[in-house]
């Protein structure tokens, strides 16, 4: 596969991790390029907001799935949806229930595996519009999610999908949330728990008696939160059963469309397991490029080239060159390139 990107170099200043992690959320800006909403009901009562860019009609569309507690309109989700409408594509960026600046109607509310969910925003698609092709882009959380969609439906899937690229994906849950309670990555964890307990308070308050807090307060942790939130609430038995069934890495040998999954190596959120290189060796429609470099959805970059961080400008590439309903061959499907 010939591609037009060159291999992640850091900027000097921007080689930490932590750096590359906190950078984008705190100092990059990018204008809003989804900014046509549209809330769709999903089967059981609830709804999911849509959001949209359209400037090039039914012909391709990218779906973006953002990160935990993240939501459509983030720095990383816009950023990706400037590159590729440059790029010709329609851009469709869904929130998870409760995502997108509004409650959502139901005592559940998303998780890691819920793969039903963007088979609700596809089915939207495939009865509303007339896209000839459709490509799959997930971030961390949602790039678990879309990579286990791939996977779960690969002898069924619908041949309007033609690719899937994902950023920085705890493919081993268990293994991710484990290392986020490094003393390290505590200003992750922190974040994350701080926004999660606002929503189960919120949930708590009109769902009464269906949902306790005690102990809300004290939990400092996924394994604590999901123990008692995430896992029974979605229906699974506890934080372990959630995680193993809801990660993507059992189910990356049976993609059969061109898939990228790009985590650098020193992302601080991920664990050698999130590092999938056995399915991509088994694999050629699956491929894996580790950079060493990178963070969390990091890959930034300065000057004229900062309207597009070095992610965006793969997917592009990847996007270009992948060929629907046919492996990669050759050098493009070596597994776990290492880039330097």
């Amino acid at each position: 596969m010939k591609t037009d990107y060159q291999p992640y170099q850091p900027p000097l200043r921007l080689r930490s991790a932590h750096l590359q992690t906190i950078y984008p959320t705190l100092f990059r800006r990018v204008p809003l390029i989804t900014d046509e909403r549209e809330r769709i009901a999903t089967p059981d009562g609830d709804f999911l907001d849509l959001d949209w860019a359209r400037p090039h009609g039914d012909r391709r569309l990218a779906i973006l799935t953002h990160g935990l507690e993240g939501h459509s309109r983030g720095n990383y989700c816009q950023g990706m949806a400037a590159a590729l409408t440059r790029a010709g594509w329609d851009v469709l960026a869904w929130n998870f229930r409760g995502c997108s600046g509004e409650p959502n109607e139901k005592l559940q509310s998303y998780h890691s595996g819920a793969t039903g969910e963007l088979q609700i925003v596809l089915d939207h698609v495939f009865a509303t519009t007339s896209y000839d092709a459709i490509a799959l882009v997930g971030f961390s959380l949602g790039g678990n999610l879309m990579l286990k969609y791939l996977g779960e439906h690969a002898a069924s899937i619908d041949p309007r999908i033609c690719a899937g690229v994902a950023f920085s994906v705890p493919c081993d849950l268990a293994g991710s949330a484990k290392q986020l309670e490094h003393w390290q990555n505590r200003i992750y964890m922190a974040r994350f728990m701080r926004s999660l307990r606002v929503k189960v308070r919120e949930k708590a308050q009109r769902f009464s008696g269906e949902l306790r807090i005690e102990g809300l307060d004290k939990m400092r942790t996924f394994a604590e939160f999901d123990d008692v939130y995430t896992g029974p609430i979605h229906g699974f038995k506890n934080a372990d059963d959630y995680w193993a069934q809801s990660s993507c890495r059992r189910v990356l040998e049976k993609i059969a469309v061109p898939t990228l999954l790009v985590s650098a190596l020193d992302d601080p959120f991920l664990t050698p397991a999130c590092f999938p290189h056995a399915a991509a060796q088994a694999n050629t429609y699956f491929e894996l490029e580790t950079p060493k470099h990178g963070g969390h959805l990091g890959f930034v970059k300065f000057g004229e080239a900062a309207s597009a961080y070095w992610s965006e400008q793969r997917a592009v590439a990847f996007l270009r060159s992948a060929k629907v309903g046919a492996p990669l061959s050759g050098a493009s499907a070596s597994s776990a390139t290492a880039l330097r």
